[in-house]
Order: structure tokens, then C-alpha cells, then sequence
């Protein structure tokens, strides 16, 4: 409100010093000083564009567009870290699957190569039993040969105490192959 009554009585003054020079004539309009005081204002409008309001313009639009790469570069950044969290998701799963097609294979190859062992070893278990069967076959085979020729001896020996004469080979050759002959008959019946 103070504004306002210096205002009112600055121009209540230039009133008053207008009259007094003019005389008769309160306002009057001087087209010269309207023209200057416009090329003035123009001049004062034109440096004050140039040296101020042209740089801080150029200074908002600098940081306008700052503001606006700003803006789209964190715009950018969020959809990376969008796109980077599902790609380490995904990387996570593939890697999981990998992970589980790995341990599935590893225990198909264990149980395979387990089962090749069984299956080896019991082959080797065959093979043992076999050759143990052959074995026990060739030494039964060779025991009742060993127990033959003994009973033999002492049958020829007995027979040669009850004759109470020398056996001469060829006798004792055919005493023995009657014998064998008769246990093996009499064998084969029990």
C-alpha cells in the first residue's frame, strides 16, 4: 500500500511540474521522446536478450536436456535392471537344469558302471565255479584212480597169500581188469 501512495504522489508531483511549464496544457504528447524512449527500451530489451536472457535460456534448455537425458538414462538403467534380474533368472533355472541333467547322468553312469562290476564279477564267479567244478572233477577223477590202483595191489597181494604162488604179469594184468570190472559193476548198482 505504501507503493501505491508514492506512486499517487510521484504522479500527483509530475502533474504539478507539467502544469507550471505548459502552462495551459496538462498532458501533452511529444512524439520525438515517444520514439526515443521506444528505441531505447528496444536497445535495453536487445542487450539485456544478448547478455542475459539468451545465455540463461541456452542454460535452462542445457539443463532441461540434461534433465531430460537424465530422466531417460535412469528410465534406461531401471529397464536394464529389469531385464538383468530376468536374464539372472533365467541363467539361475538353465543353470539348475544343467545342474540336474549333470547329477542324472553322473548317477546313470554309476549305476551302468555298477551293474558292468556285478555283471563282471559275476562272470569271474562263473568262471571260478567252473574251473573249481573241473578241478574237483579231475581230482575225483585222479583219487579213484589212485584208490583203484591201490585196491588192486592188495588184491593182487591177497590173491598171491590165498594161491600161495607167484603171479606172473599177465596173470596179475587180467586178475586186476576182472576185479575192475566187477567193482565197477558192483559200484554203478549201489
Amino acid at each position: 500500500m505504501d507503493i501505491l501512495a508514492v506512486a499517487t504522489g510521484a504522479g500527483q508531483s509530475v502533474i504539478q511540474l507539467a502544469a507550471e511549464e505548459g502552462g495551459g496544457a496538462l498532458f501533452q504528447i511529444n512524439l520525438f521522446w515517444v520514439i526515443v524512449s521506444a528505441l531505447n527500451f528496444i536497445l535495453f530489451f536487445a542487450i539485456i536478450w544478448a547478455f542475459a536472457f539468451k545465455p540463461v535460456s541456452a542454460m535452462l534448455n542445457d539443463r532441461r536436456n540434461r534433465i531430460e537425458q537424465g530422466l531417460k538414462d535412469a528410465d534406461q538403467a531401471r529397464r536394464d535392471r529389469e531385464n538383468a534380474e530376468a536374464e539372472r533368472v533365467a541363467t539361475l533355472g538353465e543353470a539348475r537344469r544343467e545342474a540336474n541333467e549333470i547329477l542324472t547322468r553322473a548317477q546313470k553312469v554309476a549305476q551302468e558302471t555298477r551293474d558292468a562290476d556285478i555283471a563282471a564279477t559275476r562272470e569271474e564267479l562263473e568262471r571260478m565255479r567252473v574251473r573249481a567244478a573241473s578241478e574237483i572233477e579231475a581230482e575225483k577223477v585222479r583219487a579213484i584212480a589212485d584208490v583203484r590202483a591201490e585196491v588192486a595191489d592188495l588184491a593182487l597181494l591177497a590173491a598171491s597169500k590165498v594161491v600161495g604162488e607167484t603171479m606172473s604179469d599177465e596173470r596179475q594184468r587180467r586178475l586186476v581188469d576182472e576185479f575192475l570190472r566187477g567193482s565197477s559193476v558192483s559200484g554203478s548198482n549201489n
